[in-house]
């Protein structure tokens, strides 16, 4: 993989919105043994054209795009098999039921294995739900972001759920917020 051809790859991908990669979008792009592949990807690091996020998840360095969908586009490659969703102390917070602000962290269902990947922009956190997928869907909008967003009492029943602190939920906060959300 020459620098000059990755940079045209990434350059075409950036005005779609797309600026984080797997392994396999670049193999599929470039397709080279495995060594080579890993040995450019290596290089591009290097160069800094490429930043690695993850094991197998790359970021273009030269992106223009926000921080949220670099964020989101993390967890998307990071479980591109599973549905996931922002929600618990991430959708609340947006919503602005908890009064704690998320800067370091985002916190996402997915139907995927949970855990917790540290990258340099952000922590990202899986937590698995065995929900079925059509409650999945019936639960979260699609909100022309990468990721899925969790309605408010969607958020709240995850958090639960699981077991989370919910001493911080302002009940007051989400009564208002979900008469506004469903009006």
């Amino acid at each position: 993989m020459k620098t000059d051809d990755l940079v045209s790859v990434l350059d075409a991908h950036d005005p779609l919105g797309k600026s984080v990669f797997t392994k396999s979008d670049l193999r599929g792009m470039f397709p080279e043994n495995e060594a080579t592949l890993s040995a450019s990807l290596r290089r591009m690091v290097t160069k800094g054209v490429l930043t690695r996020v993850a094991p197998g998840v790359y970021y273009n360095s030269r992106a223009e795009h926000g921080r949220v969908d670099l964020i989101e586009g993390i967890a998307v490659a990071l479980r591109p098999d599973a549905i996931s969703y922002i929600s618990l102390e991430s959708a609340l917070s947006q919503f602005g039921i908890i009064s704690q602000i998320l800067v370091d962290r985002i916190t996402v269902m997915t139907t995927g294995r949970g855990g917790e990947f540290k990258t340099p922009y952000v922590v990202v956190e899986f937590t698995h739900t065995k929900r079925r997928i059509s409650d999945v869907f019936a639960s979260s909008h699609d909100v022309e972001r990468p990721l899925r967003f969790a309605a408010p009492d969607a958020a709240l029943r995850d958090l639960k759920r699981v077991g989370r602190n919910a001493h911080m939920v302002s009940m007051e906060d989400y009564h208002e917020v979900m008469a506004d959300y469903y009006s």
